[in-house]
This record gives C-alpha cells, structure tokens and sequence, in this order.
C-alpha cells in the first residue's frame, strides 16, 4: 500500500496581495498621470521660455517626482513622511496633543468624554432576540453603528490539527459571509492579554473552602491563592461588527432604536456561527461590561479596584462620559494615558510567502516585559458586486507592471500570478476582504517603554510581520485598536479612492 508523503504536511495559508493600481515606474496611476502633466509643463517652458525655463521646470518636477519614487523599507514615499511629520507639528501647535477633563479640566461638559477620534461616540444598550443585553455605539462622524461581542477562545493547545485547521476554515467562511450581510462597514478582532490580580481566584476559593476541611488542604488552598496569580496572565477577546447607519444612498441616517431592532434579530445568528470558529462561547457586551473594558484600557490601575468590586457582589455603575481619561498627552512616538504609557504599531507588511495557522501565537500570547498588550485585526469586507471588479484590476496593474519593460523582475512575475489566483478564488466563489493589524503595548513606568518596544520587534519577526509605530498619531491609533467598531479609513483627511493611488 501506498503512503502519500504530503497526507500529513501541515496546511499552510498566504496569497495576501495589496491593492495595487496600473503606472510608471511604481507611481501608480495617480503618479503617472502627475508625471505625464510634469512632462507637458516641460515642453510648454520650453516653447514660450526656452532652455533655461525648461531646465528649470524639469528639476522642479524630477524633485516632485522623487518625493513620490523614493521610499522606506514600510513602503511610505517622502512626501507620505513630511506630509504627517507636518501634521503632527500643525497639531502640537494648536495643543491637540494634550487633553484635560474632568471638573477640573478644560472641557466645557467636566466630564470625562473619551477623547480624540472617540469623543463624538454615544452608547445605548438594547436587548437581542434572545433576551441579551447589548451595547450599540454609534459614531456620527463616519455614521456607524457597532456591537461588541465576548468571545472565551480555548487556544489550539493539545487540540489536534485537523481540528484547528477546521476552526480556521470556519473563520475564513465567517469573514467571506460578512460581505454577504447589510450594511457591514468593518469588523475587527481584539486579543487583550493582562496581568491576573488573582481576585477572582481568591473569592472562587472563599466560597468553596470547607471549613471542615483538613487544615493542610485549607493551607494548600491558600498557598496557591496567593502565590499562583504571581506572573499570570489573563487573556480576553473581542469582536466588534460596524455597520452603515445610512440604509440606502440619500436616506438619513437611522436611530438607535430603529437600528438596534434590525440587528437584534441578527446577533444571534451572528455570535452562533462565530462560535464554530473555535472562539467558544460568544455574547454580545452589555453597556456595563463595554464601559469597563474601556475605562481599564485608558486606565489600568482601574482594572484592580473594578475585579475587586465583583468580587464583593457590587456592579461599579459607569456611564460612557465617564470612561475617558482625566488626562493624556499624545508625543511623536508614544502616548501617556491617565497611569500608564503606550505605544502602538501598525502593519505595512503581511507575512511574506505561506504560513501556518500558529503564526501569530507569540504575537498574541502574554510577554513579561509589557503589562497589557491589545493585538487587533482589522477587516473591511468588500462587497461582492466590486470584488470582482477589484480582482480584476489588480490582475491588469500587475500584468502591466511584468510587461512594462523587457526583462520583467521575478517580484512581477510571481505577483501576476497571485493576482491571477486571487481572481480565479474570487470568481469561484470566494469573499475579498481588506485587512490591517495594530498592537499596542502599554506599560505602568515610562522607562519601561523601550523593553516593551524592544519585545513587540521581536514578537512581530516572529510573526513574519513588518510593523513601524504609529508615528504623530499615537492617540488615535490607540482609539483604533480598542474594541469600539472606529474604521479608519472614515477618519483621514485624505479619500481612500485617492490615497490607493498614489
């Protein structure tokens, strides 16, 4: 009998591709069409001016040009670069960096309102169909909606790989199928590890102790009561699903109650497929559990006091304008919140070549040198009725790019051929999503932020990912990453349609 050698090879995933557009000398067609004005402006100087007129439009085109050429290892051109080195001073000129709140602060409302992108967020609580309670944010600059869902994963440990690699298929039909429901935006996926304070195991043991017990097994209990939260960590999930509030183009934007009507009857199917993806038991955040999530992330010395409040039997009552930080200050390179310091980063690369399913476990699991570490995945389906069109554009960008001189590099070659698999994936049947990764690294002593950084660079060449920090935007990035349903592309200055270009 024959043994096929590949039966048990691991199953390996890749063929991300980004979006790319058709151009000259890797300028896209933005670029392309600036150098093709650059090239008429010379020939006009020339004419009306003659050579010295036309030397001087070409240089000052070639230096245009360049700023656009030239580009970083995390693929950011010179003029992305001095464009938000520029914003980030226009913005600490104004004072944007720094935000008071409080009685004391220099809000005009003495209440602490998240700041930043977040600040205009409103929350209302509904009930679900099956009688749940859940958290409805609403953000009316980019007017969405978005729901939070808890999620409890088991991890892959001692789980056999067949059955992770079914857990993965799962999640992959769960993001394909997102694009299939009305009015998804954006979704993402948070994995929050932190210090364990241990009061959940002391009053899980206080209320099971046998008084009658023997005296060494209640001595044992103890023991391990204190001393087992030493070093230990705890591991939380979320899932947060935006949706339009505009139901059709021209409509007005629908109001909390009309929209929570609407997804009441969906979230159960919602938080039931999710399940079979191997993120266990999945309910939607009450507005209570969603408040203290973020007021802890703002402010980790509040984790503490909230535990032991449950544990007394008490619910510390809070309300979305008290969840912000009494104060922060945002810096080029890092951002200092109320009792802690962070720093995030975002991807500018996605692991090169396969993977394994396991390839973010050292990414994602607890490091002693940051004390609360927030990984997010962020996805925006693409709808179906563009995707094909996407697929195919990026197909014709890369089959011009190998054709656009006669010795085309490897690096076109093999893009066309990832570009033609993702459009025949796409063509059978297969959702198109967009997706980005930020990490953020809190620390409670400043001095401790160049460990914490140190240990996110090797985390993430572990990962087979390229992240850079958030440079000038710190604040907002940190918003971003926290499990609020914000999409990112609905708060840049600069269109998608246009950035995508360039």
């Amino acid at each position: 009998m024959a043994v096929d050698p590949t039966q048990d090879a691991p199953r390996t995933y890749g063929n991300w591709r980004r979006p790319t557009s058709p151009g000259l000398l890797g300028l896209g067609t933005l670029g392309t069409l600036l150098l093709f004005v650059a090239l008429f402006i010379i020939l006009i100087s020339l004419m009306s001016g003659g050579l010295l007129a036309a030397f001087i439009a070409a240089v000052v085109s070639a230096g245009v040009i360049l700023l656009l050429i030239v580009k970083n290892a995390d693929g950011r051109s010179v003029l992305s670069r001095a464009s938000n080195r520029i914003g980030w001073m226009s913005a600490r000129s104004r004072g944007s960096h720094l935000y008071r709140s409080g009685p004391l602060g220099r809000t005009e409302w003495g209440t602490y309102q998240l700041p930043g992108v977040a600040a205009a967020t409103r929350l209302s609580e509904h009930t679900d169909s099956y009688g749940r309670p859940f958290a409805l944010v609403y953000t009316p600059i980019s007017k969405t909606y978005a729901v939070v869902i808890g999620t409890e994963p088991d991890g892959a440990s001692l789980v056999d790989p067949l059955q992770v690699d079914t857990w993965v298929a799962d999640w992959g039909h769960w993001l394909a199928n997102l694009s299939d429901e009305p009015g998804i935006e954006a979704a993402s996926v948070t994995i929050e590890t932190a210090p364990e304070s241990g009061t959940r195991l002391r009053r899980e043991v206080e209320l099971n102790l046998d008084p009658d017990a023997p005296a060494f097994a209640q001595d044992m209990l103890r023991e391990v009561v204190e001393t087992y939260p030493a070093g230990s960590s705890t591991v939380k999930a979320f899932v947060s699903l935006t949706f339009s509030a505009v139901p059709r183009k021209g409509a007005p934007p629908r109001k909390p109650d009309e929209m929570a009507r609407e997804l009441a009857a969906r979230l159960p199917g919602l938080t039931g497929n999710l399940q079979a993806t191997g993120a266990g038991a999945a309910h939607p955040l009450s507005a209570q559990e969603l408040c203290e999530t973020i007021r802890v992330a703002y402010d980790p010395a509040a984790a503490v006091l909230i535990e032991e409040a449950h544990a007394q039997g008490e619910v510390p009552e809070l309300s979305w304008p008290d969840v912000g930080p009494t104060a922060h200050q945002a810096s080029w390179s890092d951002y200092r919140h109320d009792s802690a310091t962070s720093v995030t980063w975002a991807m500018t690369q996605a692991p090169r070549g396969t993977v394994q399913s396991g390839v973010l476990a050292r990414l994602l699991a607890p490091h002693r040198d940051i004390a609360r570490k927030r990984v997010t995945l962020l996805y925006k389906p693409i709808d179906p009725a563009r995707a094909a069109g996407l697929v195919e554009a990026d197909l014709t960008a890369a089959q011009f790019r190998a054709t656009a001189t006669r010795k085309p590099q490897a690096r076109d070659t093999l893009a066309v051929r990832a570009a033609a698999s993702t459009a025949a994936e796409e063509a059978a049947g297969a959702g198109l999503v967009n997706f980005g990764l930020l990490v953020t690294a809190t620390v409670v002593d400043p001095a401790a932020a160049a460990e914490a950084a140190a240990a996110i660079d090797n985390l993430s060449a572990s990962a087979r990912l390229r992240v850079r920090p958030v440079y000038g935007s710190q604040d907002s990035a940190f918003a971003m990453a926290l499990p609020l349903g914000l999409v990112p592309s609905k708060h840049v200055a600069v269109p998608a349609e246009i950035r995508d270009r360039l």
